[in-house]
């Protein structure tokens, strides 16, 4: 038996990992502070190397004692030395190279089940993906001597996933891959969408699936003319109409609005078969509740590595992933619970007393489409959320408000306030840096306490304020474009789609920071939102808009939250509750007997539990 120092400096190697970003590591920039202050070195070893061919520094994870001084000292912030829990070594499945990102553990799907996974964005979902559909092959941790598959199956062997590599080596199973990125699309293929899906037309069932999506009247557009929205039901349309054995979708609700996301999810499960497996990556949880049959989260530390958890059930999973605590493994991966206590909505006595501003009845007519705005008031150090499907003119109706847009009617009555517009698109014109950008725009704001405090610290603009603006990921430019708008001072606060491009995580740091400003600011926010539990957590009252889509729509006067949702849902035809843990949004399944209750009672949003 090796003596208790050795034992505890083996399971110490075993057990630690070093990064370094190879975005932010520049060895010619600087005195390689990092190989200069390493102990392990200056006792004559090559913990950490610097070679004029490697461009940048390597660590080596045997060598390094963890004592975290290169962390410190690196002028660029490049490198990151994490202890892992010890139990977590045997289970590496894939890492990259050298001080890379490491995957440990795999989902484990189940044939005729929906997967729903659950994590950050960088902590491995899409890398599970590609080695689940046989795309990737997993190197259980040996870049430089990577198994070959024999060794593989016998590492699995014992859990379900050897049954699952051995079908996908022998062939047995194909597996397509709804794409993240759709806007990508229309680079990669040409052509209407009607060609395109009678080229991929294998279970001949387009006509029902369009029917699903919505995708009927597009057949003649070229996929080059689709808005977000339709080329996200275009991908997973070309999926769905496909035959094989593995359906994947990443991230399948994004650019669609509530309606939309629940035709897709109803869509998704309609290709449930007792011999199929489906893996879903959702950041909407209450989508991904909808349409999972069971969960596993991701945790880990963005960019460094990834764990997977043992699927759960549906509840169970997603409330580990908010509560930040795997009971089972007795581990906590996040210091704060989330939870969605929504405060108490204003009484209609209590809004008449507070009324500030008011707006008047408004019409406008774009071509084909008609909106009238029924008139309304707004106070200060509240939040009204748009609800409706896309094309029901919530934007027109921001861009009247922001007078980037004359009404037809009731022009000289629109309050002259001052505006800050966070718009849909965000399209980054800056060639500077994000430190440049935020001096350029907003100097006051970002430098002051309380906003550095309530707003940048939370949306973790540290990490990006020295990268270049062009190069910011969508979810990075989303967290910018909101501190830019709320950085703005103004009366108004107009936020079009604040959680497009974020996780799970982020859109409730997102929505918290955006109602915490809203309330200590004394200003007023108008909110367009499709993702439920956030427009569930920001709302004190909603605005909902209702008709034809790109027709004829009317939006309402502001109501209270509980009439309002009444009234959005009753149009859509679903059911909510809430979850008695943490209070967050759930849909009831179609005809379950909560929803058939709650439909009969009228109460379609939040019957307590």
């Amino acid at each position: 038996m090796p003596p208790k120092g050795r034992k505890a400096e083996e399971t110490d190697k075993q057990t630690r990992i070093a990064i370094v970003n190879n975005d932010r590591c520049k060895p010619k920039r600087c005195r390689q502070e990092c190989k200069r202050s390493c102990p392990v070195v200056r006792i004559g070893k090559l913990c950490i190397e610097v070679t004029p061919k490697d461009k940048i520094a390597s660590i080596s994870e045997e060598l390094c004692i963890g004592c975290g001084i290169c962390v410190k000292k690196c002028p660029f912030e490049a490198i990151t030395i994490i202890n892992l829990p010890s139990n977590l070594e045997r289970d590496t499945t894939h890492r990259y190279s050298q001080n890379s990102f490491k995957l440990h553990r795999l989902p484990i799907p189940r044939q005729g089940e929906v997967l729903g996974l659950v994590g950050t964005n960088g902590i491995g979902k899409s890398t599970a993906l590609k080695i689940l559909a046989g795309k990737l092959k997993p190197n259980l941790g040996r870049f430089n001597d990577p198994p070959d598959w024999t060794e593989i199956l016998t590492y699995f062997r014992g859990s379900e996933l050897q049954n699952y590599f051995t079908k996908i080596l022998e062939d047995d199973l194909k597996a397509i891959i709804k794409p993240q990125y759709v806007d990508q699309i229309p680079k990669a293929v040409k052509g209407s969408v009607q060609q395109l899906l009678d080229k991929k037309d294998e279970r001949s069932n387009q006509k029902e699936i369009c029917a699903m999506l919505d995708l009927t009247n597009l057949r003649d557009r070229n996929v080059e003319d689709l808005s977000g929205g339709e080329l996200q039901r275009f991908a997973i349309a070309i999926v769905c109409i496909q035959k094989a054995d593995i359906f994947m979708f990443d991230e399948p609700s994004s650019y669609l609005d509530v309606k939309q996301r629940l035709k897709a999810a109803v869509t998704v499960r309609s290709l449930i078969h007792s011999d199929k497996y489906i893996i879903v990556v959702e950041h909407d949880l209450s989508v991904l509740d909808y349409l999972s049959d069971f969960i596993c989260c991701l945790y880990g530390l963005p960019g460094c590595y990834g764990v997977v958890t043992m699927p759960s059930g549906v509840r169970e999973g997603i409330n580990i992933f908010l509560d930040g605590f795997i009971p089972t493994e007795n581990l906590r991966f996040r210091e704060d619970a989330l939870v969605f206590k929504v405060a108490e909505s204003a009484t209609e006595e209590e809004i008449k007393r507070m009324c500030r501003y008011s707006y008047p009845n408004m019409t406008k007519t774009l071509g084909g489409f008609h909106l009238a705005v029924q008139e309304g008031t707004f106070t200060d150090s509240e939040i009204l959320v748009m609800l409706g499907e896309n094309g029901t003119g919530k934007t027109t109706f921001i861009r009247m408000m922001a007078g980037r847009l004359d009404p037809d009617e009731g022009s000289s009555e629109v309050p002259q306030l001052n505006i800050s517009y966070k718009p849909q698109k965000i399209s980054p014109k800056s060639q500077g840096t994000v430190r440049y950008l935020l001096h350029e725009k907003i100097r006051d704001a970002y430098v002051h306490p309380q906003f550095v405090t309530d707003v940048l610290k939370p949306l973790k603009v540290d990490e990006i304020i020295d990268q270049e603006v062009q190069n910011l990921s969508g979810g990075e430019l989303q967290r910018l474009a909101l501190v830019l708008c709320l950085g703005k001072p103004a009366d108004v606060y107009l936020i079009d789609e604040p959680s497009a491009y974020l996780d799970s995580e982020q859109r409730l740091v997102a929505a918290k920071v955006i109602k915490r400003f809203i309330l200590h600011a004394k200003k007023t926010g108008f909110v367009v939102e499709h993702d439920f539990i956030m427009a569930t957590y920001l709302a004190d009252r909603v605005i909902v808009f209702e008709g034809e889509p790109s027709m004829d729509t009317l939006a309402s006067t502001p109501q209270t939250l509980l009439n309002g949702m009444n009234k959005f849902l009753s149009s859509l035809d679903i059911t909510f509750r809430r979850d008695p843990n943490n209070f967050r949004p759930r849909i009831n399944k179609l005809n379950s007997v909560k929803d058939v209750d709650q439909k009969k009672s009228g109460n379609y949003f939040f019957l307590e539990d």
